[in-house]
């Protein structure tokens, strides 16, 4: 079969770049325990800016944003608000405080900061639930990238991106992954904002996306004006009003944004630099490189939306095309680019009306594109612009930079929790450097193997997946980190409670209305909770003496009921509906009201209980006070 000049620019691009992946791991492997963590604290604000960049805009900025907001519009721009704003929280309030602390993980600062094994484990908990919730839509914007390009089904996809980045994580940690996400930043960027300007100025004119969506198209009218009268023609909502409540809207927002500022992937980063002032030097470079991407999804949004209904809606459809038959021609025919994806299975044509052409519309009964994944259009948009060949193989390497650097990012904090947070810390407290380099390996082994099956059976769009992850970061660590910087009062006691509350509330919310309460999701929740209980007992035994048993006697009987939930036997609940959210706050909004919760239960709990050492005090004081 020949090969089409897409096909081989992809594979040029995909595979050229992870060779250079690759290398740099290879050049930059760590030798230390120190390199693998924290990268020897050497690296430069800016390559950290950039690293940083990388690392946060995952497979959902890149892949799954714009198609959101291209089908959300108006109600799509919390996407927008909370990622970036979350950034400047993160840079102003505690990044320096973070590095001038001086240790390698998020745990390790819990552990110090709450003088508690216990808070320590709670913590290490925390950051492998954010962690594997956020690179299930990871490897799922892998397995999109390569499925269609690549003419590999998504399975295959999702295990070659793994491969590669459990490459590069295991052999150069931290030190190789640094250097590795500023070569995939640049792919990135590049690979965005190519087609961005190339459609902008094909729809408008302007070199600058960023302008030439709120101007005027070709025809003279305003671009947005134009879109707004085809959506109400077809039934959809205007693309500039939104159907969000401002409640659900400043929720979505705020959850998010703090979201942001509690995400140990990020966090993790500011350990790196020399000292805290090169914390905020790489938290201003990162906001700058971050911004060039976020200013320009909203134009790449618009496009989107405008090129898929002039193409797609009331084209031709041919039969013989779609298996291969033949060749598209015509005028208004269903262009060549609908027929790839609809071999994905992530694009989906069924003709009710039996006239042969495709109609588009908001109304489900009348609506003939009846499979239709958000998560392509960023990957579909040079396609459907008729862009180069060279074009559209570059974005597909972009958006596997763009999955693998965070994938990177989350594999590290993965096996720095179990490794250093958990076994040495914890558990086996004499393991030598060279014992925790191995079992940070084998830890990171372990986590690849769950990402790959989470991306070949992933629970949503990769932004919705990623959402989660956030409203779980916002809930259990962001409180936490803030009052144990910015609150002398707060103990260990707040800590835990804050934590453990913030993270049950806000899951347990998401389930309900995303999954479910059956019988086997109770029984897997109990499991968890009796894993948690487990390590919470054996890693505090030298801590709490005879007090300890408690732990141990809620591990039982989370067993016992996580096994009968998996028999089938446990009464299930059924999945809530929109109409039941509480005040009307969706899912993705609700990490506010957890982290609310988790500040009113952390302040109550410390209140009540005895203050911390004066040392602990004294060290807080220390980390305030302004340094260089």
């Amino acid at each position: 079969m020949e090969m089409s000049p897409t096909l081989i620019w992809t594979a040029i691009f995909v595979f050229s770049s992870f060779a250079l992946y690759i290398g740099i791991a290879v050049w930059a492997r760590a030798s230390t325990t120190d390199e693998f963590y924290v990268a020897g604290h050497h690296v430069h604000p800016v390559f950290n800016g950039m690293a940083t960049a990388a690392d946060w805009m995952s497979a959902a900025s890149f892949l799954s944003m714009a198609g959101i907001i291209a089908f959300a519009g108006y109600d799509g721009s919390v996407y927008l608000m909370g990622w970036t704003g979350g950034y400047v929280l993160l840079a102003l309030l505690l990044a320096p405080y973070l590095r001038k602390f001086g240790k390698f993980t998020v745990p390790d600062f819990v552990g110090d900061r709450y003088y508690s094994q216990a808070a320590r484990i709670v913590a290490v908990i925390c950051a492998l639930f954010i962690s594997f919730t956020y690179i299930a839509g990871q490897m799922r914007g892998v397995g999109i990238a390569f499925s269609n390009f690549l003419q590999v089904p998504v399975e295959i996809g999702v295990m070659v991106g793994a491969i590669v980045v459990l490459f590069y994580a295991v052999l150069g940690g931290m030190k190789g992954i640094t250097y590795t996400q500023v070569a995939q930043y640049c792919v990135l960027i590049f690979a965005f904002m190519v087609p961005a300007i190339f459609l902008s100025l094909q729809m408008t004119g302007s070199p600058i996306p960023q302008l030439g969506f709120v101007g005027n198209a070709s025809d003279g009218v305003p671009l947005l004006q134009t879109l707004d009268r085809t959506l109400v023609d077809l039934g959809f909502q205007p693309y500039t009003q939104g159907q969000k409540s401002t409640l659900d809207v400043f929720a979505i927002t705020l959850a998010l944004m703090v979201g942001t500022a509690g995400l140990p992937h990020v966090i993790i980063r500011f350990f790196t630099v020399p000292k805290a002032s090169d914390a905020r030097k790489s938290a201003g470079w990162a906001l700058l490189f971050i911004a060039i991407l976020y200013t320009t999804a909203p134009a790449v949004s618009v496009f989107a939306r405008s090129n898929f209904i002039d193409t797609v809606n009331e084209s031709e459809y041919s039969i013989d095309v779609a298996r291969g038959e033949a060749q598209v021609s015509g005028e208004g025919a269903t262009p060549q680019w609908f027929y790839n994806w609809e071999r994905t299975g992530l694009l989906g044509f069924t003709d009710l009306n039996d006239d042969g052409r495709i109609q588009y519309r908001a109304d489900p009964e009348t609506n003939e594109v009846t499979t239709l994944d958000r998560d392509i259009f960023v990957l579909a948009n040079p396609e459907i612009g008729r862009l180069p060949a060279w074009v559209i193989g570059l974005v597909v390497a972009g958006g596997l930079a763009a999955a693998l650097s965070t994938a990177a990012g989350l594999l590290m904090v993965i096996s720095s929790a179990v490794s250093h947070d958990l076994c040495r810390k914890v558990l086996f407290k004499s393991m030598s450097d060279k014992q925790e380099l191995l079992v940070a390996r084998m830890a990171a082994v372990a986590a690849v193997l769950v990402a790959i099956y989470a991306g070949i059976n992933p629970p949503g769009f990769v932004a919705a997946v990623v959402a989660f992850a956030f409203g779980l970061a916002a809930a259990s660590f962001f409180p936490a980190i803030f009052l144990g910087i910015f609150w002398k009062r707060m103990n260990k006691t707040g800590a835990i409670a804050g934590m453990l509350t913030g993270l049950t509330v806000t899951a347990a919310y998401i389930v309900h209305f995303k999954i479910g309460f059956s019988s086997g999701v109770l029984g897997v929740c109990a499991l968890l909770v009796a894993m948690a209980a487990a390590l919470i007992h054996f890693g505090t035994r030298d801590e709490t003496g005879t007090s300890g048993k408690m732990p141990i006697i809620i591990a039982g009987l989370a067993a016992i009921i996580g096994l009968a939930g998996l028999f089938g036997i446990l009464p299930g609940v059924a999945q809530g509906t929109s109409d039941q959210w509480f005040m009307g706050i969706s899912p993705e909004g609700f990490g506010t009201i957890g982290m609310l919760i988790s500040f009113v239960v952390s302040v109550a709990a410390s209140l009540m209980t005895a203050p911390p050492p004066q040392s602990v005090q004294d060290m807080i004081e220390d980390i305030r006070m302004p340094s260089t």
